[in-house]
């Protein structure tokens, strides 16, 4: 087990380059919220946004059309019924999942347009219908980041389990493709094809409906930017409870929303801790 530390994450997130565009910085969509738990892919949008990709799209029930340009003016907003296989194509980096609630052919239709070459993170309401129904992984670079219930829905490692490492290795490989795996607890742990890193920051004033959905959302702004996807997700995972950790100096429970209003300051100092660096190439493949 490593230590997952503030120096992975400086280490990620660098100085962006002068001569830059919307581009260079990923375009995430974002596949979620039905007519009631639209707050879900708000939550997901606002961290994306706010960690810097270029380009953010929600897909969801139109009835969150309203609530999320209220919110978000930076966000595109469509109708996931329909063209959805054509935007799949269109974006870098797919987020599915949050507050979808049963739309499993909204599901099915991702995980059949999804490319190889494309992120997609798997969250919430998608790890457990993909449970449900037995569906296989798409071949694409795969995130999932479950709570314990959905990872013992999805991975079969019973909750009392899953403080060995072991007992997820072993649900992991026989994944195919095998994905990084964000199992969140109180204590966060990320399996990486190799490593397994667990959490050196955060606290019980993170338990909080829609903590998840942020986190969810900062991943996908973070691969969307940075790469490889390995290190990118390893520092959103970082940076989100480094910054609860720092809130709750200040207050009781650290919200969501909170966390990501502060996303843009906290990756500000992160970056200008390596400046003597040259910035990353945001586009280059792994």
């Amino acid at each position: 087990m490593l230590t997952l530390s503030h120096d992975i994450a400086a280490n990620v997130v660098n100085k962006r380059q002068n001569n830059s565009f919307k581009g260079n910085y990923g375009h995430v969509l974002i596949i979620g919220g039905n007519e009631n738990l639209g707050g879900a892919v708000i939550m997901n949008a606002q961290a994306a946004v706010y960690s810097g990709a270029g380009l953010v799209t929600v897909a969801t029930d139109l009835a969150n059309k309203s609530a999320i340009h209220a919110r978000l003016p930076e966000v595109m907003v469509m109708d996931y019924r329909k063209d959805l296989s054509a935007a799949i194509k269109k974006a870098d980096v797919i987020l599915i999942g949050s507050g979808l609630g049963q739309e499993l052919t909204i599901l099915k239709e991702t995980l059949q347009a999804v490319q190889a070459k494309q992120t997609l993170i798997i969250d919430g309401s998608a790890i457990t219908m993909m449970a449900e129904q037995h569906l296989p992984l798409p071949n694409a670079k795969v995130v999932l980041t479950p709570h314990q219930m959905e990872w013992q829905r999805f991975g079969e490692v019973v909750i009392a389990d899953q403080s060995r490492e072991d007992a997820n290795w072993e649900a992991l490989i026989n994944l195919n493709p095998e994905p990084i795996l964000v199992l969140k607890s109180s204590a966060t742990q990320v399996y990486l094809k190799d490593d397994m890193y667990q959490l050196s920051v955060g606290g019980p004033y993170q338990a909080t409906g829609g903590m998840g959905d942020t986190l969810a959302g900062m991943i996908a702004g973070f691969t969307a930017q940075f790469s490889p996807v390995s290190h990118a997700v390893l520092a959103a995972v970082y940076t989100h409870s480094a910054i609860a950790e720092e809130l709750s100096k200040t207050a009781y429970v650290t919200l969501p929303s909170k966390i990501a209003e502060a996303i843009p300051a906290y990756m500000q100092r992160l970056a200008m801790e390596t400046v003597s660096k040259a910035p990353v190439d945001t586009k280059q493949e792994e």
